[in-house]
């Protein structure tokens, strides 16, 4: 006998709807087994986990914190994956964006600048993630190169820059040798939207970016031609859309949201630039961006919870002593069950007999 996937004749919007549920459950099952193997309670673990960063204002706040880059990032990489375009390396676009906006900070840092320079870092770190992710586009579309092998390799070509620049030239002085720039002026920082608390208008920033990705996937024809270019590429050609321009602006798009991720992340939480600024936001994104159907609202909604499990992994780390790595295998493994999931939306499993044995049974049977 044989099992074998068998595409679907129509895909069933209800257990579409039902899939990212479903992962999630799978996901809640396998992390209990990883806790018990490892000693710890699974429902008290599950609890810090899920439960009690929901019970207080100031992770509240930090959850908020978290999802603003993820957020961000995911809506960019939704729209190349609506259009069957693999942007992998959000997470060097959101390295160049950072670096790129910093750049300003540093040679203005305590010259008594004027407020224009926060608008003009957010503008420098979004070109700067756009340019970076042109690089995949354009060998893409001029060489034919896989836009995925090239946007994950420059991820680290981008690590490698920004860690030269804050040991060599733009190090603090006065840091202790520290790999660090100097601490940004104020007038180069995201303000907080409270007195207390680390919340600041980045998370606002994200909100409109989800209000302005759903009118324009809903309501635009440009929103319609990347849904059709990544559904029936074949039609798209009759209807005169252009693949390789729509690769050109889905890379731009999603690379210049990562770059302003980058640089929000720089001036607000961080306030400075310096290794380990990203605990792998870009990656963590493509899981945010399929477990939100590629959808903006619910990305929206898939970022807040992701950004549940590195708070309530940092909290498990100090009251349980469950290591941080933790939060990281329980995110490979959401994605796992999401695509796996995904797949039974397509495609039906079928067990069939062997041709081997078929073929013996049509022998048998004529003879």
């Amino acid at each position: 006998m044989q099992l074998v996937l068998e595409r679907r004749a129509e895909r069933s919007t209800k257990i579409a709807i039902l899939s990212p549920l479903l992962a999630i459950a799978f996901t809640l099952a396998t992390m209990s087994l990883l806790f018990a193997i490892l000693g710890k309670n699974p429902i008290m673990a599950l609890y810090v986990y899920f439960i009690e960063p929901l019970t207080d204002s100031f992770t509240l706040m930090e959850i908020a914190v978290k999802a603003t880059p993820l957020v961000m990032i995911a809506i960019g990489l939704s729209l190349c994956y609506l259009a069957n375009v693999w942007n992998i390396g959000a997470e060097g676009q959101f390295i160049m964006g950072a670096v790129c906006g910093s750049y300003l900070a540093v040679v203005t840092n305590g010259t008594d600048a004027g407020p224009w320079v926060l608008p003009v870092m957010l503008v420098m770190g979004a070109l700067g993630g756009a340019l970076w992710a042109m690089i995949p586009a354009i060998c893409k579309v001029r060489y034919g190169a896989n836009e995925i092998l090239t946007s994950l390799m420059l991820v680290y070509v981008a690590d490698l820059i920004m860690d030269y620049l804050v040991r060599g030239p733009w190090r603090d002085p006065q840091g202790m040798n520290f790999p660090t720039t100097a601490s940004f002026d104020p007038v180069a920082t995201v303000p907080t939207l409270f007195e207390t608390g680390r919340i600041h208008w980045g998370a606002l920033v994200a909100l409109i970016v989800v209000a302005l990705a759903t009118v324009m996937l809903g309501r635009t024809i440009k929103g319609f031609e990347i849904r059709v270019v990544g559904a029936a590429p074949r039609a798209a050609r009759f209807a005169g859309f252009n693949s390789k321009r729509l690769v050109i602006f889905t890379f731009a798009v999603s690379g210049a949201l990562a770059g302003l991720a980058g640089i929000i992340e720089v001036a607000g939480p961080v306030g400075v630039l310096q290794p380990g600024i990203s605990p792998g936001y870009g990656f963590t994104a493509i899981i945010v961006a399929f477990l939100g159907r590629l959808n903006p609202v619910g990305i929206l909604i898939a970022g807040l919870f992701l950004a549940l499990t590195f708070i309530g992994g940092e909290g498990a780390q100090i009251s349980m002593k469950i290591p941080l790595d933790l939060t990281k295998v329980f995110q490979g493994i959401l994605l796992f069950y999401v695509l796996a999931c995904d797949s039974l939306i397509l495609y039906r499993i079928r067990l069939i007999a062997s041709p081997k044995k078929a073929s013996q049974g049509n022998v048998h049977g004529t003879a």
